[in-house]
């Protein structure tokens, strides 16, 4: 593969784009989806392209091919290098790329069981043990349906600064989603789980612990209590935690959104949470669902600090727009230039060969500190702690709402009943000046992020308290 793809760039940089690369990408996905113990589908395929990217005179030209020879390469990086030397004529800012030191390395997903190793046989029986054995649970559980995949992807990519990567990827996810009714009352749960460190997703989450889980839930909502709106003090698990700093701050954080009028333009260097507050996007962790050594730009990924203890320190740049920042700043701020973070993340991601990459996020989360559980609910009067997210929403203005599945009344700082269809909302950097109070613990959950493309992503931290949040009916 790499002498045919350093013989197409070869030919590319003949007709002198100021820049090409070229990123083969074979994905092979096993997916399975049941529901009420019966298999609805399931499935093996594989796809396998390339896409290519060429800047000329400051504008982008992309084409991408399903069928990789030496001549559907050449022709589709012609295309790519012509359709960008056409936009070139009509670009109102031209596009510098931030530099970066081109690598060459072969990195191979480190995983404790292959999913090609295990027979598809066993992957249907362990869902409908799972399945089975959530609506065996209680006789008002009416409806379950799980889905699973696996995808392994192999990819290649090479540019025309020296550049030459060989890139191997596995995940392995599955989700859950269920309904109980009883007396005209509906409940609904959800659970998400996924690792790339291979098939091991029901050793680290057993089936007996996720049925627990999911029925335990759906019956504490049958006999659970409704919210009393208003504003009132809170403390938020890891999972909504999670939730919360992706959809309400991460987007925010992204630099081409920041760029395209997020309130986060007009905040750089400024504090905008709490002094106990600080989010990072880390594509580093190992075995984290976001995790990986280079984005599809061939640049290292690396932890990328946001805020840090509540001040705006940075954002999630791909190369484009790492240098798009860094100009602003010189010309706007230099001042800014000292400690606000305008190199590239390695954030530059892109769903599969059919798409060029975009800036997403990895692993993004609040950092712990050193409070207990107890120590947050302690002082508490009445509030609501918010234990598991049923989902969410935000807009660029920082607005937010999201929804919840599981809840708790806090009542003179001890837990109290269970509370159904309930919501928070409000402003995200409202509410991040809001924490009063960080805890110790950690986690991190797995989760799909959309953004025209699908991205796989983790996002946590520890729990949280916030002095008021905006608590209402079902999102």
């Amino acid at each position: 593969m790499r002498d045919l793809l350093e013989k197409i760039l070869e030919y590319g940089t003949s007709f002198n784009p100021d820049y090409l690369e070229i990123r083969v990408v074979e994905r092979n996905i096993t997916s399975i989806s049941i529901k009420d113990n019966n298999i609805e589908s399931s499935s093996v395929g594989s796809e396998y392209g390339v896409g290519i990217r060429a800047l000329v005179n400051g504008a982008w030209g992309f084409s991408s091919s399903s069928i990789i020879n030496e001549d559907i390469l050449k022709k589709a990086t012609k295309d790519a290098i012509d359709m960008a030397r056409g936009a070139s004529n009509l670009v109102k800012m031209k596009v510098r790329l931030a530099e970066t030191e081109p690598k060459e390395d072969i990195v191979r997903a480190v995983i404790d069981v292959d999913p090609k190793d295990v027979s598809p046989e066993e992957k249907i029986n362990t869902l409908l043990e799972l399945n089975k054995g959530i609506l065996s649970f209680d006789k008002r559980i009416r409806s379950v349906e799980t889905s699973y995949a696996d995808i392994s992807l192999n990819q290649y990519f090479i540019n025309s600064e020296g550049a030459y990567i060989e890139q191997n990827r596995v995940y392995v996810w599955s989700r859950i989603v269920s309904t109980a009714k009883e007396n005209g009352i509906t409940a609904s749960g959800r659970h998400e789980i996924g690792t790339t460190k291979g098939y091991v997703i029901w050793k680290e989450q057993p089936v007996e612990s996720i049925v627990s889980l999911m029925g335990e839930r759906l019956l504490k909502q049958l006999s659970a209590t409704t919210p009393k709106g208003g504003v009132w003090p809170a403390v938020l698990g890891p999972e909504v935690v999670g939730v919360f700093t992706h959809e309400a701050f991460g987007h925010l954080g992204e630099a081409d959104l920041a760029f395209s009028g997020a309130v986060t333009i007009q905040k750089l260097g400024q504090k905008i949470a709490s002094d106990l507050v600080t989010i990072v996007d880390d594509g580093t962790i190992p075995g984290a669902f976001g995790s990986f050594k280079y984005d599809d730009e061939g640049v290292p990924a690396r932890r990328a600090i946001l805020v840090k203890d509540g001040v705006l320190v940075g954002l999630m740049y791909n190369r484009e727009f790492a240098a798009k920042f860094a100009d602003m700043l010189k010309a706007r701020a230099p001042q800014l230039l000292e400690f606000f973070d305008v190199k590239p993340t390695g954030n530059a991601r892109a769903e599969s060969y059919r798409f060029e990459p975009i800036i997403r996020m990895r692993n993004t989360f609040i950092e712990p500190r050193d409070l207990s559980f107890e120590e947050l609910i302690e002082d508490i009067k009445f509030g609501y702690y918010f234990v598991a997210f049923r989902g969410g929403q935000a807009n660029l203005d920082g607005t937010f709402q999201v929804g919840i599945q599981e809840a708790y009344e806090i009542v003179n700082g001890k837990l109290g009943q269970p509370v159904r269809n309930l919501s928070i909302s409000g402003n995200t950097l409202d509410t991040l000046m809001e924490v009063d109070g960080v805890g110790k613990d950690f986690s991190l959950h797995p989760g799909r992020c959309g953004k025209g493309q699908t991205a796989y992503v983790s996002d946590g931290g520890p729990h949280i308290r916030v002095k008021k949040i905006v608590v209402g009916g079902e999102a």
